[in-house]
């Protein structure tokens, strides 16, 4: 069991959502346990967030507890996805002077760390991991690249487009993000949002160490779409325009016809065909546009109900 560390050193916490990572999690704890033992400046915590995980995930990271306090663990109730599980880290990480988020998949390299860190001991409050390149290939690759140009396009808070979970915050910043009240948590979204000095760290994005992502295709939509309707009015803004254009074309058609009539021009017969493709047309717009406003309206219920992110089992090693 390693020793605690000088309580005069900066303490930096690790906060890494756990779920069904048990192939990776040996590796993960090795490599972060050499960081550590590299950088004795720093009183070092990571505080693994098991988010409803149904393998042995529990189990390597108790055993893991055991022989280096360094390593805490926090159980949740049941799955409340990634975001949940990271608000529930960032929440317990009371006394850390900067933390550490990351996911634990190990595409985000440990050995990375120390350079956040050197960023904030420089004077910045908020370290963004910026991924010089990335491992992902074919059709997720695409749709990340797609996602990263629509939201930079619609939102009214713009991100780092090669930037995600992994980064740092400190103190003065993390508190300010655990004050934020959203149920709908995009973790980029709300970093820009929240200001302080921010600083920049280039890395290289790996591989997953083993298993298969648990990210699943309908969470990273989910996920996607909290991200711009919790930071953009754009969609409402162009249903708006939408519909006063719609409008004017429609009073442009009608003034044409009843021009027509009244110059005496003999008008055609109008279309089935016509008829139908104008229905649907605007029926389709109608749709979209209460889509919309049902996303929205969606988010606003979910504030209302003030159901917590997280709800904790059992804490180890912490207070």
């Amino acid at each position: 069991m390693n020793a605690m560390p000088s309580v005069n050193l900066p303490s930096v916490a690790l906060v890494i959502p756990v779920f069904n990572e048990e192939a990776v999690l040996p590796e993960l704890i090795a490599r972060l346990t050499a960081v550590f033992d590299a950088r004795p400046d720093c009183a070092w915590s990571v505080i693994l967030v098991n988010d409803g995980s149904r393998d042995r995930s529990v189990e390597v990271m108790l055993a893991a507890h055991a022989r280096d306090q360094r390593f805490k663990l926090i159980e949740l109730s049941r799955n409340f996805g990634f975001q949940g599980a990271l608000a529930a880290g960032l929440a317990a990480t009371t006394h850390a002077d900067a933390v550490v988020t990351m996911d634990a998949d190990l595409q985000d390299p440990p050995e990375v760390i120390p350079d956040l860190v050197t960023a904030w001991r420089g004077g910045a409050e908020v370290v963004r991991a910026v991924r010089r390149t990335r491992s992902e290939t074919g059709l997720r690759r695409l749709a990340f690249d797609l996602f990263h140009k629509l939201f930079s396009a619609l939102s009214d808070y713009p991100v780092e487009p090669n930037s995600g979970t992994f980064g740092l915050l400190g103190r003065p910043a993390l508190e300010a993000f655990n004050r934020l009240p959203e149920r709908h948590r995009f973790f980029p979204g709300l970093r820009s949002w929240v200001g302080f000095s921010r600083a920049d760290v280039l890395y290289d994005r790996q591989e997953r160490a083993a298993g298969q992502p648990q990210q699943t295709l309908r969470r990273l939509i989910r996920y996607a779409l909290d991200g711009v309707f919790s930071f953009s009015y754009l969609p409402l803004r162009l249903l708006t325009i939408t519909g006063v254009f719609v409008a004017l074309l429609g009073f442009a058609i009608g003034t044409f016809f009843i021009v027509r009539r009244l110059l005496g021009i003999e008008i055609a017969q109008t279309g089935f065909t016509t008829l139908v493709t104008i229905v649907l047309f605007l029926g389709g717009i109608q749709l979209m546009g209460i889509g919309v406003l049902g996303e929205y309206l969606g988010r606003v219920y979910d504030e209302v109900k003030q159901r917590p992110n997280f709800i904790v089992k059992k804490r180890t090693g912490l207070d």
